[in-house]
This record gives structure tokens, C-alpha cells and sequence, in this order.
């Protein structure tokens, strides 16, 4: 039976001298491809040996290291799920992620055990481990008595391998369910739309500088490497310094335009700097047109936006080889090949050229569904299966996509998805509060940054320092409004709804 466990493609891709240098730390550290699949195999096998369910989580909240890496792929290899949070993520949101998804393991830094362990015991857990970014914790001590073979566990394209936490409006978040079949054919998809070149066609170095616990930086840029057999220069955090060094050793380079803005701030930045480099992709929020000709006069390159989500891996792209077409600023490109993608209008009818709509897909990358939440997915879907985005947007007649805004006032924040509902439910629970409203501003910096507009009860005075405080002991940072000013009344409509495009307007800088 063929085995369509994402781990054997991924690791059937690997190149034929295993001794070679497959991921070199910043620190000057190097992992050959012989260690990706001997430390995997040991943590594989850990794994098993703990005698879990089929389909069981593992829950992971660590730093950024090449030891989380192999996490993952050992986690695909024993066919478990993996369950990646943002290393942001505090007691209250940690707690929720824990009760939902019900993992069976959890892993955490040393820092953090006291607290983890005890949210996750109480929550049923029954393996708790911890991984710090300087290879130490008891995961690796127990993983370094077991065997350095594994024989990869069965998969079919069908199965869940990975769930990524979305959240909705309504403050509760959503787990998507990804399968190896999604990530795989996206991977694939990738490899060839990139013009990813193989060892033979001299090689492909591809620059990671971005969190592992999204879509972005553990899909997109990780797979894009291990499915073609191409080594990773690996930074543990972003420093602009640090990324202008090895650029000059690096020929792919995947950010968010943030890390692009910081980019354009170093003197350092020329052509001649990255002249190595073929390839600047961008994505996880709106690149400014802005920043799109500043780096194409700094550096002689067209940045390559492309759009994705949680749910659907990456859905478009704008052209890699100039023979496919141009790259637009401000477009994310045309429909990735075998994804299909429609604009409609509210009523569920087809949208001409050019009109601005609901942006639907479908196509092999698509998820399997939300977790526990059969009805939300029901909901998500049309009948002939197409997926919902929630984003707005248009297509011209060339098939490059625009996106204008997002139903749902969803606010994407340095690349990181902020979802007011949720920041308003903290800000409302607030001793004093009455009643608030978050909105999204534009910012050169992170592209997005909320403003909290927040009325007081009668009689209580509110300081804005204070509300954004007590958000900061509760929130992950990147969830926290930048300002916070306090008013006496929202603006709303005829129907008591608060305006917020009205809001937008008022506090964009």
C-alpha cells in the first residue's frame, strides 16, 4: 500500500549525500541530512513508545530551533498531529488551546513548565515535555535512548497532519485541519511555480528568518527547502543585521513585510549585497506599494507577493519566471495551477472581471474542516465546495488577484492575524468598561496596527496606559493595540451598529 505520509515525500527529496549540510544555524552550527532523519527517527520512536491514540496532538509552544524542526518531522513521521502555537500565546489563550484540541503531549520551554504543565494536566494531557532553544529538555533527553531507524508510520492523503489555530470573530478560535495530502500537493505545487532549482541545476539556499509556528515559515519556506533537497541558512529570531549578512549566501529569501521595512532601514541594503539572491517572496499581509518600489530601487529586485491562509496553504501567486508573466505591485498574482478561484457578489452570483466581491477557492490544498466545529465548517463552504475566504477582492482579465479588504475586520499585524472580537471581549471584561471597539490602522511598519476606541461606564474615569497594561498581562504583544484613546460615545448605524469603517477613518494616521 503506498504510503502518503508527507514525512516519506519529504524525505524521499533528500539528497543522495546525507553527510551534507542541511540546515546551518546563525550560530554557526550545522545539521546534516543524516541528522534530520537519525534525530527524527529517535523522536519517532519516542513517541510510539508512549502508546498513543491514532490521531493524537502533539501540542507544541517552544523558540525557534532546528530541534523543534525535527519535532515536526517526527511528529509527521508517526503519523500524530501536529499542533504549533505562537510562542506569544499566554495562560488564558493557552488554556483554551489545551481544553479544545486535547492533546496528548504537550511541549513546552523549561521556562514555562510550571504553568503549562499544570493547564495541561488539568485538561487531561498525559505527557508533558520541554524543548529550549539551546538543545536542552527532558524531549530530547528521553528521545536520546531510542533507535536512529524508524520505519515512516502509514498515512493516507486523508489523514490530519498538522491543525493550525485560526481564530474567529467571535473570539473563539477555529482549528484547521490539514492533511498530508494538502501540504504535500501545495509543496509540490510550490517547487515548480518557484522554479525551486534542484542540487543538479546548481542549488537553491534558501534563508529562513521567520516564526515556525504558522503557515509561513512551516510550510511554505520549510517544505519549499526539503522538498527539493535544498539547504537552509537558519536564523533563530530576525535581526535585519544578521539577514543582510547571509543574504549574500542565500538565493531564496521568504518574509513579511515587515521584515522587509526593517530591511530597506540598513544602510547596508544593495544590489550588490544580494546579488546571490533570485528570488524575494512576500506574503502573510499587504506589502505597501510603497515598500515594493523602495526595494526595487534599493536592490534591483521585484518582490513576489503571493496570498494564503491558514485553511488553504497558498492559493495565488504572482509570476516567478519572467516568461509566466509579470509581477504586479499590489496584486498577489493569479490562482496557483489545479486551484480554482471565484469573486461573487452576496447573493452567490459569479462577479464580472474586475468587480470587487467574495473571494472563494477550491482545489487540493483546501482543508479537511474545523476542528470539533462541523457545523461552522458546514457553513464555511458553498454546495459545490468551494471555501469561503472571508477576504474581498477582484480579478482582472489577466487572473491577478487583489485583495481589498477582509470581511471579517480582521487586522494583520507585523503577519500576524489579530482578530478584534477578541481583544474587544478582554477589553469589555475590564473593570470600568462599558462597551469598545477595535480597529485596524494602516502603519508603515507592521502594515497594520489596532486603535482600541473604549467607553467608560457612568461615573468611572478610564486611563487608556492602564486598559493597554492590563491587555499586556493577559495578551500575546502582537494582539496588542498600539493606542487607546477613550470616548463618550461609537459611532453606529440606524440598526445600533458601530461603524467602524467610520472609526478607520478617524484614528488612520
Amino acid at each position: 500500500m503506498e504510503n502518503h505520509n508527507l514525512f516519506a515525500a519529504l524525505r524521499a527529496a533528500f539528497p543522495a549525500d546525507l553527510s551534507a549540510c542541511a540546515v546551518e544555524t546563525d550560530s554557526g552550527l550545522c545539521y546534516s541530512w543524516q541528522d534530520l532523519d537519525q534525530a527524527s527517527a529517535m523522536v519517532a520512536n519516542m513517541l510510539a513508545s508512549l502508546d498513543l491514540p491514532a490521531g493524537a496532538r502533539i501540542a507544541v509552544q517552544v523558540e525557534k530551533s532546528v530541534e523543534a524542526l525535527i519535532l515536526y518531522l517526527a511528529t509527521l513521521r508517526a503519523a500524530l498531529v501536529y499542533l504549533p502555537l505562537n510562542t506569544a500565546y499566554q495562560s488564558a489563550e493557552m488554556e483554551y488551546f489545551i481544553a479544545d484540541a486535547q492533546p496528548s503531549v504537550v511541549v513546552c520551554t523549561g521556562a514555562n513548565f510550571g504553568w503549562i504543565s499544570k493547564l495541561a494536566f488539568k485538561a487531561g494531557t498525559a505527557h508533558v515535555f520541554t524543548l529550549n532553544e539551546d538543545r536542552t529538555g527532558t524531549l530530547l533527553e528521553r528521545a536520546s535512548q531510542f533507535p536512529r531507524t524508524h520505519g515512516v508510520a502509514q498515512a493516507t492523503a486523508n489523514d490530519i497532519a498538522a491543525i493550525i489555530y485560526t481564530s474567529g470573530t467571535t473570539g473563539r478560535s477555529k482549528g484547521a485541519m490539514l492533511t498530508h495530502g494538502n501540504l504535500l500537493s501545495n509543496a509540490r505545487v510550490l517547487q515548480t511555480y518557484w522554479d525551486w532549482r534542484t542540487p543538479q541545476q546548481g542549488g537553491d539556499v534558501l534563508l529562513h528568518a521567520l516564526p515556525i509556528f504558522h503557515v509561513h515559515g512551516l510550510f511554505v519556506a520549510i517544505h519549499g527547502a526539503l522538498i527539493n533537497g535544498s539547504k537552509m541558512l537558519w536564523c533563530g529570531k530576525f535581526d535585519p543585521k544578521t539577514v543582510l549578512r547571509l543574504l549574500s549566501r542565500s538565493t531564496v529569501f521568504m518574509g513579511v513585510p515587515t521584515l522587509y521595512v526593517r530591511l530597506l532601514n540598513e544602510h547596508g541594503l544593495s544590489a550588490q549585497a544580494v546579488a546571490s539572491v533570485r528570488l524575494f517572496i512576500s506574503g502573510s499581509a499587504p506589502l505597501l506599494m510603497e515598500t515594493f518600489a523602495l526595494w526595487q530601487e534599493r536592490t534591483g529586485h521585484t518582490i513576489l507577493e503571493r496570498y494564503g491562509m491558514s485553511e488553504t496553504v497558498m492559493l495565488t501567486s504572482n509570476p516567478c519566471r519572467t516568461q509566466d508573466g509579470q509581477r504586479r505591485g499590489g496584486t498577489v498574482g493569479a490562482p496557483l495551477p489545479g486551484l480554482q478561484l471565484r469573486v461573487r457578489g452576496d447573493a452567490g452570483q459569479d462577479l464580472p472581471v474586475g468587480e470587487i466581491g467574495g473571494i472563494e477557492v477550491k482545489g487540493p490544498s483546501v482543508f479537511k474542516g474545523y476542528w470539533k466545529m462541523p457545523e461552522k465548517t458546514a457553513e464555511e463552504f458553498t454546495a459545490d465546495g468551494f471555501f469561503k475566504t472571508g477576504d474581498v477582492g477582484h480579478m482582472d482579465a489577466d487572473g491577478y488577484v487583489t485583495i481589498v479588504g477582509r470581511s471579517k475586520d480582521l487586522i494583520i499585524s507585523g503577519g500576524y492575524n489579530v482578530y478584534p472580537a477578541e481583544i474587544e471581549g478582554y477589553i469589555n471584561a475590564l473593570p470600568g468598561v462599558a462597551e469598545s471597539a477595535v480597529v485596524g490602522v494602516a502603519d508603515a511598519d507592521f502594515g497594520e496596527v489596532g486603535v482600541a476606541v473604549v467607553i467608560a461606564k457612568p461615573g468611572v474615569v478610564l486611563q487608556p496606559a492602564e486598559i493597554l497594561a492590563r491587555l499586556k498581562a493577559t495578551l500575546a504583544n502582537f494582539k496588542i493595540p498600539k493606542r487607546c484613546v477613550v470616548v463618550a460615545e461609537l459611532p453606529r448605524n440606524a440598526m445600533g451598529k458601530v461603524q467602524k469603517n467610520v472609526l478607520r477613518n478617524q484614528y488612520q494616521p
